[in-house]
């Protein structure tokens, strides 16, 4: 079996989101789907050139290319929430208040809006947290 990838179109809708984790300020762009999903994400550190950056580029180029072969949003975000290091802590997000590090902080965020539970009324803010 040879998985195929799904391409976004050229020009595509975009949702961006401000955030800050500890004092760490951050932007993640989430392009969508034609059908509203996800399909590739972007973060930006203020703090560019820093290790945490590159790493962060590494992370996301590898979730979009999952999403784009058929991981599910649902699963992606079951493998990635939970991680923890640094930074971690409070965010500036009320819906999630705190978090255990960056990925953390994205795959909840990403679940909190996108994923298929949300949408059905079965994540509550409480799950997503």
């Amino acid at each position: 079996m040879v998985a195929q990838r799904l391409s976004l179109p050229s020009t595509r809708q975009s949702v961006t989101h401000k955030f800050q984790i500890m004092g760490h300020e951050g932007y993640l762009t989430v392009g969508l789907f034609e059908n509203g999903q996800p399909g590739e994400i972007f973060i930006k550190m203020a703090k560019e050139g820093s290790t945490l950056s590159g790493l962060v580029q590494g992370f996301c180029r590898a979730f979009s290319l999952a999403l784009q072969y058929g991981l599910t949003l649902d699963e992606a975000a079951r493998r990635f929430k939970g991680m923890r290091f640094e930074p971690m802590g409070a965010t500036s997000n009320p819906d999630i208040p705190e978090c255990l590090s960056l990925i953390d902080y994205v795959a909840r965020y990403l679940e909190l809006h996108f994923s298929e539970q949300a949408s059905h009324g079965q994540l509550t803010v409480q799950d997503a947290a």
